[in-house]
């Protein structure tokens, strides 16, 4: 499918060059009505029937499988959740603290996920501590600051694979030898990688993992997943308990959980979102594989991030081309961010500014194009 084609099913792109996709991405057209046919569905057989019922079964199995194949783990691994942070909450709520254990992040982690560890802490009494990934944006070794940050106390440690911020890839799979090495699991926000990167979760060796489909995979908001590993599984308890999740026999006593993550689910959801998620996911692969994707983002991100690069008054916080769809900068002439993101939506471009560090974020996807992205650099230099 030729790049032009693609995008057509994108009604959002028909009329604005969008760069929030590590926001939120577009829906496609087939996602839209998959998500409709589904409910009309559901309405047709009866929203609480046996029909329904074994229809909404099946729907929850092929939408694991669909993840999971993207993630190269077995279906049973996934819990299928509302967002990235419901995920993060089951693993960082699940873990069976004891005041003295020690929590570390990085100092680039969402405020959602540090408010809920600084909730943690306060009710529990552990230790919590953030290491300075940030400063190794352009120089420095991550995995050697956050192996000089692990206690003997330290239980957890709560990073992202791609930072929010800065769009910088860490190296997940020697992060996570590291602190295994000394029995620390590893919990990891992945909204930006999910959709953007190749993974295989196996190899990486990763604890836990929570993502979302409504960015990268520009699929429907209001669900997402999180992946637990199956040597993790038996340590991280469900704190959101819900008749999903628990076995019971033929006089509802409950006999225990379900055996994989499905023990994290709670209970009644939009099930209509499951088909959107997945035809939103096989439309991606009617355009290439995951690893074509990934190398047409690099290369559409290395683009605006030399055509910024050439702008007198814009600092782009990567000193060399990015590693993913993240390109972040500043502006040196003064103007507020804020003031730049409002001038240019008045544009028809959707770019987003970011606190901390105090910069804008532009969001290249494998079906942007040069043309958008020429748009969005002259404008910048028009203000």
């Amino acid at each position: 499918m030729t790049k032009d084609n693609h995008r057509q099913q994108f009604p959002a792109l028909a009329n604005k060059a969008y760069f929030n996709y590590g926001g939120q991405g577009p829906l496609p057209e087939p996602a839209l009505e998959a998500i409709y046919e589904a409910y009309k569905r559901v309405q047709l057989g009866g929203p609480f029937s046996g029909e329904v019922g074994a229809w909404v079964v099946q729907e929850a199995m092929l939408t694991r499988r669909a993840i999971a194949s993207e993630l190269t783990v077995p279906p049973e691994t996934i819990a299928l959740t509302e967002d990235v942070t419901v995920g993060c909450n089951i693993a960082l709520w699940g873990i069976d603290w004891k005041a003295g254990d020690h929590l570390l992040l990085s100092d680039c982690e969402h405020p959602g996920i540090v408010a809920s560890v600084m909730e943690l802490q306060r009710r529990f009494n552990i230790e919590v501590s953030v290491c300075p990934l940030a400063a190794t944006l352009n120089e420095g070794d991550p995995v050697a600051v956050i192996a000089d940050s692990l206690r003997p106390n330290t239980r957890l440690l709560v990073i992202s694979h791609i930072l929010w911020n800065t769009g910088q890839v860490l190296p997940l799979a020697e992060i996570v030898k590291v602190c295994h090495q000394t029995g620390v699991k590893v919990l990891v926000d992945a909204a930006q990688s999910v959709g953007v990167l190749p993974l295989n979760l196996i190899e990486s060796g990763v604890d836990f993992y929570a993502f979302t489909g409504h960015k990268w995979w520009c699929g429907p908001e209001g669900l997402g997943g999180l992946y637990v590993s199956a040597e993790a599984l038996a340590d991280l308890h469900p704190v959101f308990i819900g008749w999903r999740g628990i076995v019971t026999d033929a006089n509802a006593k409950v006999l225990g959980w379900k055996s994989g993550s499905q023990r994290y689910e709670i209970a009644t959801s939009a099930y209509p979102l499951y088909a959107g998620l997945r035809s939103a996911i096989a439309l991606q692969h009617e355009w290439g594989t995951i690893e074509e994707r990934y190398a047409e983002i690099c290369r559409l991100s290395k683009y605006l991030w030399e055509r910024l690069s050439e702008l007198p008054d814009v600092e782009c916080l990567r000193t060399s081309a990015p590693e993913a769809g993240l390109v972040s900068f500043r502006l040196t002439n003064g103007m507020p961010h804020k003031k730049l993101v409002d001038l240019l939506e008045k544009q028809a471009i959707m770019v987003r500014t970011i606190l901390n560090p105090d910069c804008v974020r532009a969001c290249v996807h494998y079906f942007t194009t040069e043309a958008e992205i020429d748009k969005l650099v002259g404008a910048i230099a028009n203000q």
